[in-house]
């Protein structure tokens, strides 16, 4: 692709991104999004929201999710699953927006000198700011606070793991470049760079030095890090997940060939990078076929787990997180058979329709005794229907007799809970709901 077809298809790819963004809408809960005005030192002009679940241990995790280019912190929280997931396992989410326009509007300075010196100024140092901001509102735990985001976010998560590595305990970095990749405000945006022109290609030494410079002297625990990219990705090169892992491999003094592969799911391939100890402190993850469209469904559970917020809170404040976090399961495991005599399930659905387009809501509840393990729902879209994009569950195929197939961190039913999914669709004039669903076989009641 050359660099003209480049500067025109950029800000496209960004706000198609967005547009993913603020279609894939979140189910509601009791906890809402919201906004921070004075959290402190903000010399990047940032805004702050905040998502806090009603149920939380006295000392929560903390995450800071950042969006791509065009986008915002509420754009992020209605089209990521990291607020859901929080409701579930008890982290505390700060959603920054980014103000520095760069040709796209909306990205985060990972190029201005000020931004690679630790305390130094602009987005780093607003972001620290509102960590702080948690810490002392909400009683969040300063040893676990992490960092993750995508495209323009996920290049300011290696921006902070290197800058602030005494802040943040480990990073999952979507369709980012190695820190310093940027050289100055004239190699960005994206489609006009060096960085991500094609031909970036450093040392791990020289990497690897990038970060030990951003700190000087610092002897301290490194964050872990978790890498994401698709394989078909141009505007933010596939090649550039090799550069961030040779960056953070070489920080950590390991060796460039990976101490264990494996394929999570189909199409995914893995490669982590474990210490002595077996501690994994890298881990890199090639999505096949993927564009510049990360997280997907299911990706951010795997970026929780990382992290080690998955399983019980730590008993006491301040208590580490594992040294070594498992990752949720590979796949969706086997549907459970239902128990007979009758329907053990109820579904309510709730669809909301415009012009060619509509998003329906489905909260699926097990009304049985026994729990539920693994589940796949089916139903029949009107004649027309077709989905776009969908959240909490993996669907196929997009039209007709449909199966909506669970997650990793949903999969669990047990007697009496409820998860609600949902997806996009467009339609030709038919915006009804499907007529019956089926849980594993089952036919559930509705209403």
């Amino acid at each position: 692709m050359n660099l003209k077809r480049k500067i025109l298809l950029a800000p496209a790819a960004l706000l198609a991104v967005a547009g993913l963004t603020l279609v894939a809408l979140r189910p509601a809960y009791a906890a809402t999004l919201t906004e921070v005005t004075n959290f402190g030192t903000n010399p990047g002009g940032m805004r702050m929201h905040v998502y806090v679940p009603d149920t939380r241990p006295a000392n929560p995790a903390i995450v800071v999710a950042m969006h791509g280019c065009g986008g915002s912190g509420p754009g992020f929280y209605s089209g990521s699953e990291f607020a859901s997931l929080a409701d579930r396992y008890g982290y505390i989410v700060i959603f920054p927006t980014a103000t520095q326009q760069a040709g796209f509007g909306n990205c985060f300075d990972t190029w201005s000198d000020a931004a690679k010196r630790r305390g130094g100024g602009s987005d780093p140092v607003s972001i620290v700011s509102m960590v702080t901001y948690v810490e002392r509102q909400y009683g969040g735990d300063p040893n676990r606070v992490y960092a993750t985001g995508s495209s323009s976010g996920g290049m300011m998560t290696n921006e902070m793991l290197a800058l602030y590595p005494d802040v943040f305990k480990a990073g999952a970095a979507f369709m980012g470049v190695p820190f310093t990749c940027f050289a100055n405000a004239a190699d960005y945006p994206p489609g006009t760079s060096r960085c991500t022109g094609g031909s970036m290609d450093r040392t791990p030494q020289q990497w690897g030095d990038a970060v030990r410079q951003a700190y000087p002297g610092y002897t301290g625990p490194r964050p872990r890090v978790q890498l994401w990219h698709g394989t078909a990705d141009t505007l933010v090169p596939y090649q550039l997940l090799q550069e961030e892992i040779e960056q953070w491999t070489n920080v950590f003094g390991l060796s460039q060939t990976p101490t264990a592969t494996d394929t999570p799911q189909s199409g995914w391939s893995r490669r982590r990078y474990a210490d002595a100890s077996g501690t994994v402190q890298v881990e890199a993850y090639s999505i096949q076929g993927a564009g510049h469209s990360l997280p997907s469904a299911g990706m951010a559970a795997y970026a929780i787990a990382f992290f080690g917020l998955t399983g019980a809170p730590p008993s006491s404040p301040g208590s580490p997180s594992p040294s070594r976090p498992s990752s949720p399961p590979p796949s969706s495991p086997p549907p459970s058979s239902p128990p007979p005599g009758g329907s053990a399930c109820r579904v309510a659905d709730a669809v909301n329709a415009w012009n060619t387009g509509l998003t329906e809501s489905i909260t699926i509840t097990n009304t049985g005794s026994a729990a539920i393990n693994g589940w796949a729902l089916t139903f029949t879209l009107p004649g027309g229907q077709s989905i776009t994009s969908g959240w909490n569950a993996a669907y196929s195929p997009s039209s007709g007799a449909v199966t909506a197939r669970n997650v990793s961190y949903n999969a669990v039913l047990a007697p009496g809970a409820s998860t609600t999914i949902g997806f996009q669709a467009t339609h030709t004039g038919n915006t009804g709901a499907p007529a019956a669903f089926a849980l594993n076989g089952s036919a559930c009641a509705t209403g």
